[in-house]
């Protein structure tokens, strides 16, 4: 976390530890046909009760949200987050531990529902969700993301990752954009391709990059990645809970650019 956000990380945090039984219970809200689903890790179970009280006050909400844990946690849910478990919000526990979880399971479970993932580190706006909804009316068959960043190739090379560039643009697609998970991605039914669920390829291509594998899905399925009308401000973060991260592999190691061509190489994928 920067330190200029974190002025904004605590005010926001306040205020939703502070939110009432009333709000969060409140279903006078439109509900929207959509699974939010999402994973988590041990360092961050005594804060996330902040991210799943940001989604339970969003203006319209979700017919789930879903948290995948693995089995070990099942004895250290903290107060915070146990008494938040009701119609709307409940954690399923299983056996595998890599990041992927926050998709694949869901997609077993619930085949033939909107699928919107998110970070288990950030507080979503009010109208995150709605958002992304309202495009997936005007481009049901599309991937929808409020950050996306596109997969570079020079000459027919793959550019390191600190070249694959942030889109800044809003409503825009391309043949490599891709979703970056903390913004929150939209997937409708039936848009990745057949081996999203299989594990022993995921885990041996892309065991820490979830993003990468899911883009490679929808690319193989000919499936549309589109930045979203109004990505508005990206979540805020929560402090203390970004120690513990995948970016200083993925991003700082270059090891997004190891897994993508990992990818690339299994699937014959070519610019």
């Amino acid at each position: 976390m920067k330190l200029k956000e974190l002025p904004t990380s605590l005010f926001t945090a306040l205020k939703l530890k502070h939110s009432t039984d009333t709000a969060l219970l409140n279903e006078d809200r439109r509900t929207l046909p959509i699974i939010v689903s999402l994973t988590s890790i041990p360092s961050r179970l005594g804060s996330l009760h902040l991210v799943i009280r940001s989604l339970l006050l969003q203006t319209c909400l979700p017919e789930k949200i879903t948290l995948w844990l693995h089995h070990d946690l099942r004895s250290q849910i903290p107060t915070s987050l146990a008494k938040l478990i009701g119609k709307r919000f409940e954690i399923h526990y299983v056996d595998l531990t890599c990041s992927h979880r926050k998709l694949v399971h869901s997609l077993e479970l619930f085949p033939d529902k909107v699928i919107v993932t998110c970070d288990d580190d950030l507080m979503y706006n009010p109208t995150w969700l709605e958002r992304l909804y309202q495009d997936h009316l005007v481009f049901p068959q599309d991937v929808i993301a409020h950050e996306c960043r596109e997969v570079r190739y020079n000459d027919g090379e793959l550019a390191p990752y600190n070249e694959w560039l942030t889109q800044k643009q809003p409503a825009v697609t391309s043949t490599w954009m891709m979703p970056i998970g903390y913004g929150g991605v939209l997937y409708p039914p039936n848009v990745l391709y057949k081996d999203v669920t299989k594990t022993d390829l995921y885990l041996a291509l892309a065991p820490r990059a979830d993003d990468l594998w899911f883009k490679a899905m929808s690319y193989l399925q000919g499936t549309t990645t589109r930045r979203s009308r109004e990505p508005g401000k990206k979540p805020v973060p929560i402090a203390g809970s970004q120690k513990v991260s995948l970016k200083h592999t993925n991003v700082r190691e270059n090891g997004n650019f190891e897994q993508w061509q990992a990818i690339c190489t299994h699937y014959n994928i070519r610019p």
